[in-house]
């Protein structure tokens, strides 16, 4: 085989660049090389060369001196690993070919999974986490709010996941479970039950008598505010799930810090039905895919609560009336018509193919923004305009599309770490819930009322998570519906209460993790219907 001449990589017959330096390497009639190509680009000749100091691989200059990435223009990043991996599929023999093909649907899709990349997740781990927050002297008088995080199962917070007609039930999988909550102040240790203290109302009209640290600091619990809540004022009550509320004490220093920890057990869960979900993995049984998956009608017909809350083509409007989650402007639209003709003929209505191209459009269609704005975050015809957004931005262009076809999504909030459960990975993240219809054939089968045969089901765009809850994922809240106007997910961005303060947070994981079952792959990859 030729080789380059100035890296002695490997080439192949008819490549015009090195893959691995960049360099072009077309040959000349007397068989050498030379620095200088010439094509044809459409009715256009350009002339490129080799950038006299390239900032990476592929990077060459045109004529005119603008530095052009070949590799990213013509997507050849695996093309060696897709080569081999093609060449390898070709001497299997027959009996190993067809197996293959029977895991996957095509070619490409093997060759897809072959080059793809991928993040690894432990199917079990209990862990303890630390929020630290520091907080600069304020005046007047304020509290934080602190979610305690709920139990979470493989059907929200129902212990059912589905209603068989015989009266019987499939119980469902905890997902989170609280094992243990600390409140530090300085070298002052406050457990706190996993479900709050008793109601106290401490600076409202109700009892006073929160747990005082010696610096003075106070900690009580007075419970979500309802209509029967003694308190008219909504300020002296958890704002949007179950807290406790905690009041630094300064005591003439700049700054006053606490700590809130709690440990967790977790198991990661999947909704889906498929090849690549590992058998560890509890959840596939009762899992959905192209095959078995309902229509878009069956809301409708099936009277889903969830769709008659969540569905709604406008949700979670910011200051200015502006819907975050909005299925009528123009980009909405566009995308969903895209997304509609990627589907094959026939499947137009399937609720689980629509959800899932969503899914692979955003992926192809938006990257990450790690400088995405704070106070307000893009709506989701925003997100797809820039292409570009962050996860709750992301999330937002996920269940605006969603709701286009009238398919319920609502948000999930929380902490989000990698595998090694390192202090520096923890960071605030925002996700989805979506619900999908079973197929009427598949649930009655089962012998499972049409009414129950839901999966309500996680989503993570940015993170390659489809319909998967893993263990990394520290759950603090999921939206549940009060109006389109969605004040909650506005106040869990605002958790002070009365007064405001500035605060810095610091988390960090406490000791050792558990790790249980070992790790499983999640590979990157569009799904081929």
């Amino acid at each position: 085989m030729p080789s380059c001449r100035y890296c002695n990589s490997v080439t192949l017959p008819g490549d015009k660049i090195c893959y691995n330096c960049g360099r072009v390497i077309t040959s000349n009639r007397e068989g050498g090389y030379r620095l200088e190509q010439q094509f044809d680009e459409g009715s256009k000749e350009s002339t490129f060369m080799m950038a006299k100091q390239p900032r990476q691989k592929g990077i060459v200059m045109t004529k005119t001196g603008r530095e052009r990435n070949i590799f990213k223009r013509r997507k050849n990043r695996f093309r060696s690993l897709a080569l081999v991996v093609f060449i390898a599929f070709v001497f299997l023999s027959p009996q190993a070919r067809e197996a293959l093909l029977g895991e996957f649907n095509s070619i490409d899709e093997f060759i897809a999974s072959a080059t793809a990349t991928y993040l690894p997740y432990p199917v079990e781990a209990t862990y303890t986490v630390s929020k630290t927050s520091i907080v600069k002297e304020f005046n007047g008088y304020g509290a934080e709010r602190i979610v305690l995080p709920p139990k979470l199962t493989s059907n929200m917070n129902s212990n059912s996941l589905f209603q068989y007609d015989d009266g019987e039930s499939e119980d469902s999988i905890v997902l989170q479970q609280t094992l243990k909550v600390e409140v530090i102040v300085g070298s002052e240790r406050f457990n706190i039950p996993v479900n709050g203290l008793p109601h106290t109302y401490y600076g409202g009209l109700g009892s006073s008598s929160p747990i005082t640290a010696s610096d003075g600091t106070k900690i009580w619990h007075p419970g979500v505010f309802d209509e029967s809540s003694p308190l008219e004022d909504e300020k002296y009550y958890c704002n949007v799930a179950n807290c406790i509320m905690i009041q630094p004490a300064f005591n003439g220093a700049a700054t006053a810090s606490y700590t809130f920890e709690a440990t967790i057990s977790a198991t990661s869960y999947s909704w889906w039905d498929h090849s690549r979900v590992d058998s560890r993995v509890p959840g596939k049984e009762f899992g959905i895919n192209v095959e078995n998956s309902g229509t878009l009608t069956d809301y409708a017909l099936r009277s889903s609560e969830f769709a008659a809350d969540f569905s709604n083509n406008q949700h979670y409007p910011n200051d200015y009336g502006e819907y975050k989650i909005d299925s009528n402007p123009q980009e909405i639209v566009f995308a969903s018509a895209q997304i509609s003709q990627r589907i094959p003929e026939g499947m137009q209505d399937n609720a689980y193919a629509f959800a899932r191209a969503t899914f692979d459009y955003l992926h192809e269609k938006v990257t990450y923004d790690k400088f995405a704005p704070v106070e307000d975050p893009r709506s989701g015809a925003e997100c797809l305009a820039a292409s570009k957004g962050d996860c709750d931005e992301q999330t937002n262009a996920f269940l605006s599309i969603l709701r286009s076809k009238g398919i319920p999504g609502w948000y999930v909030f929380g902490l989000l770490n990698d595998y090694t459960f390192s202090d520096i990975g923890w960071e605030a993240h925002a996700w989805g819930y979506i619900q999908l219809p079973l197929s009427d054939e598949w649930c009655e089968n089962k012998g499972i009322t049409l009414a129950s045969c839901f999966v309500n089901a996680q989503v993570d765009v940015v993170n390659n998570k489809w319909l998967l809850s893993t263990t990394t994922a520290y759950v603090d809240w999921v939206e549940e519906f009060e109006s389109k106007d969605a004040e909650n997910v506005y106040n869990y961005y605002r958790p002070k209460y009365p007064g405001s303060f500035d605060r810095d947070r610091i988390f960090s994981t406490i000791g050792n993790v558990d790790f249980a079952q070992g790790s499983f792959q999640v590979k990157k990859y569009p799904e081929y219907f």
